[in-house]
């Protein structure tokens, strides 16, 4: 770790005792590493998170009023999302995942580098007033990755891949899913439905697909693992942003 590293972890532990960020760094530490087989290609795996791929979206008290208002809102965002996708196309960019981009894969942020994408407002403004308000504002969002709707275009196929750390959860409103679409998480194969909303350990491999004759749309959201701590949080928002300074990006 850089000398910053330690001066803000010696900082978060005065304010929120001492051992209340052992579990980061024993993330660090490679003699400490325990994952599952299917987590192998993730980048760093804390200790102590639950080990588990799918989680009942209802489950963490954290999460659940999040996924109530995005299913309460689904009317309203598909429509809005339909008339962004005809009115300005444009908008929907390439996915790029890491290094790699993606042209049957087409993404529309609501939040991405580190704030919210004023931009999108205006063309799908139920979204981004739920994210905002109960999302972002409660401090649920895991500000160091992003939220956008995610458009597989027919034919499109994600091949599989584990995200790059376990202390944040992937969120999925089905918004708008024909028939032929589906996600497998570790070896499990589930299928969206319109309105509803999925969430899992993207840390375990996954894919997706759509082999359907429409586009396939969901918003995601990445949230804090709701197992972490506040100190955890800060701790983890120092040590990737520190490290995406001096390399670039992880």
């Amino acid at each position: 770790m850089t000398p910053e590293i330690d001066e803000a972890f010696e900082a978060i532990e005065a304010k929120h005792g001492a051992g209340s960020i052992d579990r980061v760094r024993d993330m660090l530490d490679p003699a400490k590493q325990q994952r599952h087989p299917q987590q192998r290609a993730a980048k760093w795996i804390m200790p102590g998170l639950s080990r588990k791929p799918w989680h009942d979206p209802y489950e963490h008290p954290e999460i659940a009023p999040v996924v109530r208002a995005f299913e309460a809102g689904h009317a309203d965002i598909k429509r809005e999302l339909h008339e962004a996708w005809d009115r300005q196309a444009k908008a929907f960019s390439d996915y790029e995942h890491y290094l790699s981009s993606q042209s049957d894969w087409k993404a529309l942020y609501l939040f991405r580098g580190g704030a919210q994408v004023t931009e999108s407002e205006s063309l799908v403004p139920t979204a981004y007033k739920i994210l905002d308000e109960h999302v972002i504002q409660e401090s649920k969002l895991c500000t160091l990755l992003e939220s956008h709707f995610s458009t597989l275009l027919p034919g499109a196929r994600v091949k599989p891949h584990c995200d790059l750390w376990n202390f944040s959860i992937n969120l999925h409103l089905a918004v708008d899913v024909p028939e032929d679409c589906g996600i497998r998480v570790a070896g499990e194969t589930r299928a969206w439905e319109e309105g509803k909303c999925l969430l899992f350990d993207y840390s375990f491999e996954h894919e997706a697909w759509n082999e359907g004759n429409r586009p396939r749309t969901c918003l995601l959201i990445d949230l804090w693992h709701p197992e972490t701590t506040l100190a955890e949080r800060e701790a983890l928002t120092v040590l990737v942003t520190e490290i995406r300074e001096l390399l670039g990006d992880v």
